[in-house]
């Protein structure tokens, strides 16, 4: 008889029905979770079922806004829809790469190349992969507090531990560099790099990657730069690409379409490897292994890489002065301006920002049960603090995508519901 200890095993005899042990999930998942669609974002669906409205703001999706796609990409997609039949290169579309590696050189990546270029489906399957690749269990990874936990996650999964190192939010969400140092160990192995951040916005300036560059070099650290909004910068504010930085450092440089042309749902995300080959080398094939093993990347969303990227006009006319998503900022923030005990630093890329709740005046033990009440009470969805691995009860994500008008109203709805709290 064949022995399935995990399973549950149910006798033959119609009279008799004994369950040895439910099936268990693997130990690493324990760890694993997602308050971006978790039990908030689960109740919210129970309510939308119940007939009651919900404006969810868990999810940085703008097409669910109204959002449209560009139509240079759907132009391009009508005119070679054939072409995405068959499986491509695994490491993806040569025409792809192409465009992306011409791209990277115009932003100062000059040693770029389209063969250290992984096209995949997402930026999350990329990062899952790449931390697959690189990470033993007992490994640690460096990464930004509050984060996009995607990252950690992943890093959980890999049986490697995620260390958090601080963001000083009275200096605008920068990263707290003496902490950085502070917590490399032996078993550090990389230091993750959000910029812009999720969930603050905030993009960061040269000389603080710089020194993060120079970080890595002295540790013999491996750089991950999360760069998915840098289409998405507002204000004139200048951007840096990590890897444009050096070329002496390891630095695999992760960005998508999916934020920047609105097709989230297309799963367009790539990986761009530099650094001394001699250094990447088994990077890049470990990367080969797991992208064969997926055959190829979603060839739909490639064959809109060359549109997009050629097409600048789309992206900047939402995030200039009358584009919608500077207009939603500024709403965001003439909203939040008037809601007592609440403070939020400005962001200057993405859809987010992350307010701090004064917790003096209004007392939370739990930010979970706090937005699981705001939610019932407002029919607002939002992401806790929590789950962007922030240790204190006093902050959460709004996602900028409602209409202006609509923000207006919803953070009326609000502030009533923080001014009742604050006065029990």
């Amino acid at each position: 008889m064949t022995h399935w200890p995990k399973y549950a095993i149910i006798s033959h005899n119609r009279n008799v029905k004994k369950v040895q042990k439910s099936m268990q999930k693997a130990d690493r998942m324990m760890e694993v979770r997602s308050d971006i669609r978790g039990p908030l974002f689960k109740e919210a669906l129970r309510m939308q079922r119940e007939g009651v409205p919900v404006m969810k703001l868990n999810t940085g999706n703008p097409a669910a806004f109204g959002f449209e796609m560009p139509a240079s990409i759907q132009e391009a997609l009508r005119a070679r829809l054939t072409d995405a039949t068959a499986y491509c290169d695994l490491r993806g579309m040569p025409e792809a790469r192409a465009a992306l590696e011409a791209a990277y050189h115009a932003d100062s990546v000059t040693h770029a190349k389209m063969d250290s270029i992984y096209l995949g489906n997402g930026v999350s399957e990329l990062v899952n992969m790449s931390l697959s690749v690189i990470l033993n269990p007992g490994d640690e990874l460096l990464m930004p507090a509050p984060c996009y936990t995607l990252w950690s996650n992943c890093a959980r999964l890999a049986e490697a531990k995620p260390v958090l190192y601080r963001c000083d939010e009275s200096a605008r969400w920068q990263p707290d560099l003496d902490d950085l140092r502070a917590k490399i160990t032996a078993r550090t192995r990389g230091i993750v790099v959000i910029n812009p951040n999720n969930p603050t916005g905030v993009v960061y300036p040269r000389e603080t990657l710089e020194a993060i560059v120079e970080i890595a070099r002295e540790n013999k650290l491996i750089l991950f730069a999360d760069e998915i909004y840098s289409r998405l910068v507002m204000d004139g504010k200048p951007f840096t690409y990590l890897a444009s930085l050096a070329d002496d450092v390891p630095i695999l440089s992760y960005g998508g379409l999916s934020k920047s042309h609105v097709i989230c749902g297309m799963r367009c995300g790539w990986l761009l490897v530099t650094g001394p080959e001699t250094l990447t080398h088994d990077i890049e094939t470990g990367l080969t292994q797991l992208a064969s093993m997926r055959l190829c990347g979603n060839t739909m969303a490639q064959l809109a890489v060359p549109a997009a990227l050629a097409d600048r006009e789309y992206t900047l006319s939402m995030i200039q002065p009358g584009g919608r998503l500077y207009e939603q900022r500024e709403a965001t923030m003439r909203a939040l301006d008037k809601i007592e005990g609440l403070s939020c630093v400005r962001n200057d890329a993405a859809f987010y920002v992350f307010p701090r709740i004064d917790l003096n005046r209004i007392p939370i033990d739990d930010d979970r049960d706090f937005l699981l009440d705001l939610l019932h009470e407002t029919h607002v969805l939002m992401v806790p603090g929590s789950g962007f691995e922030w240790d204190a009860p006093d902050h959460f994500r709004i996602v900028m995508l409602p209409r202006p008008e609509e923000i207006t109203a919803a953070f009326a709805r609000i502030g009533e519901f923080f001014h009742a709290r604050s006065a029990r």
